[in-house]
Order: structure tokens, then C-alpha cells, then sequence
């Protein structure tokens, strides 16, 4: 059963108002991926602040350790959280590692993240690991859209490109809020803010997870790197105007840091990955599209 919104609020840095106390640990066991976003690069170092980057990709047993030494070295930590490098729903590790958080770690508040194409048809398995809070990027709810943002997905096995393949991530994305939404689970979604390509439909996506049941909406502006390293970020004028619009139709999440996948401690203040993965530094994994 999902912990009581009152202490998520109190604890979740990403959902109430506790953020300048209290601290999460991002647990890195998700390599693989099944959507190919034009602006995300994985990676495995020890230097870049971003989504899709750690220092190591752990087994969901080693994360046991982690987290107990995680909290030996920082007691604020309330909230364990998976966010990659890849999907949390493109393998079955997340489940795994959650199940054992729960056994030895039941007061932590358990938060997953998730492109959310799998989310539909593994709503029930997401339900049943017992997490508190979800957080999907949705960065366009038009086909249109999102193939400027997304190249193709890996779905039952076929490799899908363009606007069909972005329809099914579309539908299964907008489905999947609605499922985790009713069950009581609070549900955040993440848009990366492109100017050139999804500034003018900021407000629709609001509105549209906003309506599936989405109660928490975080707009992170554009890194450029990959194939969209040569876009212009957002200026602090276009993401004000996105705000604005958003925010019409759902509340905002306003603190975000681009957490690294193996993120740990108080975000903005305090920072134990290199400290508590130093002895993972050498493990590599492929990572993979499938």
C-alpha cells in the first residue's frame, strides 16, 4: 500500500515541501531501454550532471548494500528511488530491487521513473511492487510531436519509427497515468522543454495529464546533446511561458536539479555517489535498445 501523502509531502524532495531537508538515493540497476529519444545519451562516468548518466550499473542485490551504507553516511535520505540510466519497465530489475527495499527498508519511500511505454501493460505489476510515487515523461501527447523528440520504440519486439511508433508510446504513456493514478499512486510527469519543437504545446500536455490524473508537473529544459546537440536550451523567458501555461491546469514541481541515475543525498546540497559507488566504478553493462 502506497505511504499517506501527508509523508510524501513531508519527505519526497520532488513532491512537497521538505525538499531543503531531506535526501533520495537513485538506484542505477536499469541499462536497457525501448525508445530511442533524440536528446538522451547514456552514459557511465563520473562527470556529467544529467539524466541517463552513473558511475556504475548495479544488480538489484547489490542495491541493498548501497542503500545500507547510503544511509550509514546520510540518515536524511527518505526516499529510494530508479531512474534509469535506461527504463525502469524495459527489464524486470526495478521490480526486483524494489521487492528487497521493501523487505529490509519498508519506512523508504519508493519512487520510480519511467518513459512509460511498457506502463500500460505492466500497470498492475507497477501497482502490486508497492511504490509510492511515479513519475512519467510525457513529452508530447500529438504523434507529430513526438517523433521530432523520438525516433522509434521497441515494442512486442518490432523496431516502430515516426509517428506510428510515437502514437503507441502516446497511448500506452496516457493509459498507464490513468491505471496508476486510480490506484492511489501519486503520478508526476516530466516534459523536456525543446523551444523549437514542443514549446507551443506545453500547455496541451498539462492539460491532457492533468486530466489521466497526473497531480505533479516538472518542465526540465533541454540539455542539448545528441541528436539534438546543436538545439538552443530554452531561455529563462520561454520556460517562465511554459510554466505559466502549465500551470493553468495542474500544479508544479519547480526545484528539479537533473538528478543523475545514481544520485545520493540532499539534492543541491549534498552529493555521496562517488563516495558509496567507489567500489563499482569498474562495473560496466552494455547498454541496449530492446
Amino acid at each position: 500500500m502506497a505511504k499517506p501523502f501527508s509523508e510524501i509531502k513531508q519527505n519526497h524532495p520532488c513532491f512537497g515541501t521538505g525538499q531543503a531537508a531531506t535526501g533520495r538515493i537513485h538506484l542505477p540497476v536499469c541499462p536497457n531501454c525501448n525508445i530511442a529519444c533524440r536528446f538522451c545519451e547514456r552514459s557511465i562516468n563520473t562527470s556529467e550532471n544529467r539524466p541517463g548518466v552513473t558511475g556504475a550499473v548495479l544488480k538489484p542485490t547489490e542495491a541493498i548494500s548501497i542503500v545500507r551504507k547510503a544511509l550509514e553516511i546520510s540518515p536524511d535520505i527518505k526516499v529510494a528511488g530508479i531512474a534509469g540510466p535506461g527504463d525502469t519497465l524495459a527489464s524486470d530489475n526495478a521490480f526486483k530491487t524494489f521487492e528487497l527495499i521493501e523487505q529490509e527498508f519498508p519506512h523508504l519511500i519508493k519512487c520510480m521513473s519511467t518513459n512509460g511505454l511498457m506502463l500500460s501493460e505492466k500497470a498492475d505489476e507497477v501497482i502490486k511492487t508497492g511504490i509510492d510515487t511515479l513519475t512519467v515523461t510525457v513529452n508530447a501527447v500529438d504523434p507529430k510531436i513526438e517523433a521530432k523528440l523520438n525516433d522509434y520504440i521497441i515494442y512486442k519486439g518490432r523496431k516502430i519509427k515516426g509517428e506510428e511508433g510515437a502514437a503507441i508510446l502516446i497511448k500506452n504513456q496516457l493509459e498507464g497515468i490513468r491505471k496508476i493514478a486510480k490506484a492511489g499512486i501519486i503520478v508526476k510527469v516530466n516534459t523536456v522543454l525543446v523551444p523549437s519543437i514542443n514549446a507551443s504545446h506545453i500547455a496541451e500536455i498539462a492539460r491532457t495529464v492533468a486530466k489521466e490524473g497526473a497531480s505533479k508537473y516538472n518542465i526540465i529544459p533541454l540539455i542539448p546533446t545528441a541528436k539534438l546537440k546543436d538545439e538552443q536550451p530554452p531561455t529563462c523567458q520561454q520556460i517562465h511561458e511554459a510554466r505559466h501555461e502549465a500551470s493553468k491546469y495542474i500544479e508544479l514541481f519547480l526545484h528539479c536539479n537533473h538528478c543523475r541515475a545514481d544520485a545520493v543525498g540532499v539534492p543541491g546540497k549534498t552529493d555521496f555517489a562517488k563516495l558509496l559507488y567507489a567500489n563499482y566504478g569498474m562495473v560496466k553493462e552494455n547498454f541496449a535498445h530492446g
